[in-house]
């Protein structure tokens, strides 16, 4: 044990964070479905949170062994992990299970699970995004050698989540602009991206509309158009309790396992985690959240700062920002800022290959933070026997004086 806790290297503040998240969840999890897992288990009301529980020692052992990876080595995978999600993804609409009109799982025939074929696809292409943007450093002010190679396969892979998940795809995309941006590419290049983004999904609309095949988008329209004219459609039964959660839950909440809209809540141990954890935390331990994933955020951009290689500073900054944006989504819906979407509590909230993937992303920003952290040791060794030489030299002169 001591030899494990050795080697575990990194931020330590990271660390803590991801430590804290896992054990909210653990609480919110398993007050969210204590009454669930009692009518569908036969009375056994910890099953779902053993079986979080499972999940995240596993997260927690691919956040270990992720970050003992020398983070270089993700640069050489990052082309097959977005070829491969290419295929993934176009099967997942073809023969993926199908949820509410979308399709965004597939399941594995052997073991029999389920996961989303969209969190290989995030994980991929920041990958690739951060090792285009450190490789063409030098001609990434460039239309046709620095901009398309790099916005052309983030386009694929959001034109491939859309239709089953267009939250994802509009979130991804938006982090992926970001890490342009950071990234030095002309803002008229984003600008123009932006502007066709907007234009696809506004023709996938009126395509819907006129071919009779809404599907999916009658139920954003629905969402959309809730979210733009309350006044006069009809507040969605999700948002209705989740307010009511909020407002049950004061400065100090109900407590630990008092919830009472935990009963009516749908999902509330997924996307409508954090108007859960208000109603027994309160606006206190809603904050508390809020600010660890804007600590999480604030040491990410500490390593992007100082990790001295392009591809590590992007990979830490481009990871951190998309598991923020996606935290603060959530929350936003939570609290009726923002319209319905299926975006979950990124660590938080009940789920498998979210939270597989998710620790994944946050092993792989601990790896750049180990060589951040091992590169300032040894210059601080080397700046130590430098001290100690000059200072021997100079004891040397003053005895030969």
């Amino acid at each position: 044990m001591g030899d494990f806790l050795y080697r575990t290297k990194g931020d330590k503040v990271i660390w803590a964070i991801v430590v804290f998240l896992s054990l909210v969840s653990l609480l919110a999890v398993y007050s969210a479905t204590g009454s669930l897992a009692y009518r569908e288990r036969g009375g056994h009301t910890e099953y779902y949170l053993l079986k979080q529980l499972t999940v995240l020692v596993m997260g927690l052992l691919i956040i270990y062994f992720a970050h003992r990876v020398n983070y270089t080595i993700y640069s050489r995978v990052a082309q097959i992990g977005f070829i491969i999600s290419i295929p993934l993804l176009i099967y997942t609409l073809a023969f993926g299970s199908h949820i509410n009109d979308a399709s965004r799982w597939i399941r594995l025939p052997i073991i029999n699970l389920t996961f989303q074929t969209s969190d290989v696809a995030k994980l991929a292409i920041f990958m690739y995004v951060s090792r285009q943007l450190s490789k063409r450093q030098h001609v990434i002010t460039d239309l046709k050698k620095g901009f398309l190679p790099i916005i052309i396969p983030v386009g694929i892979i959001c034109v491939l989540i859309m239709p089953a998940n267009m939250s994802t795809a509009l979130l991804l995309g938006a982090s992926c602009m970001l890490l342009c941006f950071i990234g030095r590419i002309p803002v008229k290049y984003l600008a123009a991206m932006m502007a066709m983004g907007a234009g696809l999904v506004l023709l996938m609309f009126v395509v819907a509309k006129v071919s009779g095949m809404e599907g999916r988008t009658k139920t954003w329209l629905k969402r959309i158009e809730h979210f733009t004219n309350k006044e006069n459609s009809e507040t969605p039964y999700q948002v209705q309790q989740a307010n009511i959660a909020i407002a049950g839950g004061g400065f100090l909440g109900k407590g630990p396992g008092n919830s009472t809209q935990r009963n009516f809540l749908p999902h509330a141990y997924s996307d409508y985690i954090y108007a859960t954890i208000i109603e027994e935390y309160g606006i206190f331990g809603a904050f508390l959240i809020l600010m660890a994933y804007m600590l999480l955020l604030l040491r990410c951009i500490r390593i992007y700062r100082k990790c001295p290689y392009a591809f590590g500073a992007f990979l830490a900054l481009g990871l951190s920002v998309t598991l923020v944006i996606q935290a603060l989504t959530n929350m936003a819906v939570n609290v009726g800022v923002f319209p319905v979407t299926g975006v979950t509590l990124p660590m938080v909230s009940m789920g498998g290959s979210s939270v597989i993937f998710t620790s994944l992303a946050i092993g792989i920003i601990l790896s750049v933070a180990r060589n951040v952290e091992e590169m300032e040791g040894k210059k601080a060794e080397q700046e130590r026997i430098a001290r100690v030489l000059a200072e021997q030299e100079e004891e040397e002169e003053y005895e030969e004086a």
